[in-house]
Order: structure tokens, then C-alpha cells, then sequence
């Protein structure tokens, strides 16, 4: 007797906006967050774009942990660019590892309690 495939259910549960739909730069030109060129030149048109778009978008903070997330490398997000970014990853890393140093150095100090 031959199975039947099953096709998956229809997705009719309503979707929450994404946060990229109250984006400040929502139909912007996105050679503005992804300029090419020299470091120097991409680092003003890079300001530029944060100072038009960013500064006062909305949503901002999910932008740059969505980039974040996904290790955007290049291009503006959430107002940093690509050498920003960098810097943010890197402070990021040492936190997470001292935060990793401190609990295993709390649960080495930690000792049995003494049977009575």
C-alpha cells in the first residue's frame, strides 16, 4: 500500500511586523549602507548615512543585534559601521569569556560541605 505524502500545514497564523518595516532607511538606496571604495571614503559616507538614517530610527537596536546575529561584516547597521562593528564583536567575545573565567573560577572555589 503506498503512503500518502503529507504536505505540511498552511501557515495561517498571523506574523508580529518585522522590525525592518518601521526602518528609518526603508527604501533608501542601499548603496548608502553599503558603500564601496577606499576605508577613509567609506567611513564618511558611512557617517553620513548614520547621521540622515540612523540617528533617529526606531529601530535601531534590533537592526544592529540582527546584524550582530547573523556576522554582518560589511556595510551600516544600527548606526556602526563595518570597523565599529568589529570593535563591538571584539568587546562582546572578552566579556563572554571573563563572564565564562568567573563562574569557573567561582565553582573551583566552591567547596563540598563537610559531612557531619
Amino acid at each position: 500500500m503506498r503512503r500518502r505524502a503529507r504536505l505540511p500545514a498552511p501557515d495561517t497564523l498571523p506574523r508580529p511586523p518585522h522590525w525592518a518595516e518601521h526602518a528609518a532607511c526603508r527604501g533608501a538606496d542601499p548603496n548608502l549602507f553599503h558603500p564601496e571604495g577606499d576605508a577613509g571614503a567609506v567611513k564618511v559616507v558611512a557617517a553620513e548615512t548614520t547621521a540622515t538614517y540612523c540617528a533617529s530610527c526606531l529601530v535601531r537596536e534590533p537592526c544592529l543585534e540582527g546584524a550582530l546575529s547573523r556576522g554582518e561584516r560589511w556595510g551600516v547597521w544600527g548606526g556602526l559601521d563595518p570597523e565599529e562593528l568589529r570593535a563591538l564583536r571584539r568587546r562582546r567575545r572578552e566579556r563572554e569569556r571573563r563572564d565564562r573565567e568567573e563562574v569557573s573560577d567561582a565553582r573551583h572555589e566552591e567547596k563540598p560541605a563537610a559531612a557531619a
